[in-house]
């Protein structure tokens, strides 16, 4: 049964349009009834939604729809999409925090009833497991671990001790006044097998779709994983580096400490960043860079 996050008729933005929408979705991936949004500058993305339908779009008020397009959803034009769909969450009242949940107390862990756990894991006193969860088997859970909202751990994942995996990103834009509009997080996230992710790390949850950290990768202590961040197969992040929001790596990527990945920057296969780098452009495979700006 598909997951329903809310329930908004679309009549309150498009009058000749009659259907409800029930959930978020990004153009990596569309899906029917859902609001979504696309700015200009990614306007070449904007035919997957011809594999959708009976979403609400909000599109810029500068650039024509296709009939195709409007006849499958309904189009709301206006000058700031991304703000606007921020504004649709304000003004619809819509948030999405974790749910409380009925606890198990097993060796000092806060367990929820419904989270799944394989066999041979150590879950260390002073974490908490929230009921969304999914965890692999011989997985170790150090002390003071905060696994929240929806998060799926692959087999032999190391989380050492004080490391939040689940936080919301900070996904905000600005009304006309200065004020905050806050974007809900509805995202996951996904830890593939034999992954290690060192103490006092935060990983953000997906603010759409997922933020995902593939196969083999190792991880430091006091790393910032923002959200929707794609961390390819047998990567290494030092301690104290950032990677904003879309950022993503390749595979066999090294990233030194104290970096810093800007938004939307991929790093390809088996490319080293310098310690302190700042990256802010997508940086070629097998390429070393270094400094702020990294060249």
């Amino acid at each position: 049964m598909e997951k329903r996050y809310f329930e908004v008729h679309v009549d309150k933005y498009v009058n000749d349009k009659d259907f409800i929408i029930y959930r978020p979705a990004s153009l990596n991936n569309p899906k029917d009834n859902a609001v979504m949004f696309v700015t200009e500058g990614f306007m070449k993305y904007s035919k997957v939604l011809l594999n959708c339908r009976n979403c609400l779009v909000f599109w810029p008020r500068n650039i024509k729809v296709s009939n195709a397009i409007c006849d499958r959803h309904a189009i709301f034009l206006c000058d700031n999409p991304h703000k606007e769909y921020c504004r649709f969450y304000r003004n619809n009242k819509i948030t999405y925090f974790p749910e409380m949940d009925e606890i198990d107390t097993v060796n000092g862990a806060f367990i929820a009833k419904n989270a799944v756990i394989g066999s041979n894991c150590r879950i260390f006193p002073g974490s908490y497991i929230g009921r969304e969860v999914e965890i692999g088997d011989n997985c170790y859970i150090g002390s003071g671990v905060r696994l929240v909202g929806e998060v799926h751990i692959g087999n032999n994942v190391v989380i050492r001790e004080n490391s939040v995996i689940g936080a919301d990103g900070l996904s905000t834009d600005r009304d006309e006044n200065g004020k905050a509009l806050t974007m809900p997080q509805f995202g996951g996230i996904v830890i593939e097998d034999n992954v290690q992710i060192g103490a006092l790390t935060v990983i953000a949850r997906g603010a759409i779709d997922n933020t995902v950290i593939k196969r083999g990768s190792k991880i430091d202590n006091s790393v910032f994983i923002s959200h929707n961040v794609q961390i390819g197969e047998d990567t290494f992040i030092v301690g104290e580096t950032i990677m904003f929001g879309s950022s993503s790596t390749g595979n066999r990527v090294f990233i030194s400490g104290n970096s810093t990945i800007r938004d939307g920057r991929h790093i390809g296969d088996g490319a080293r960043i310098g310690m302190g780098s700042v990256v802010v452009k997508n940086v070629d495979n097998h390429t070393v860079v270094k400094g702020n700006p990294a060249r």
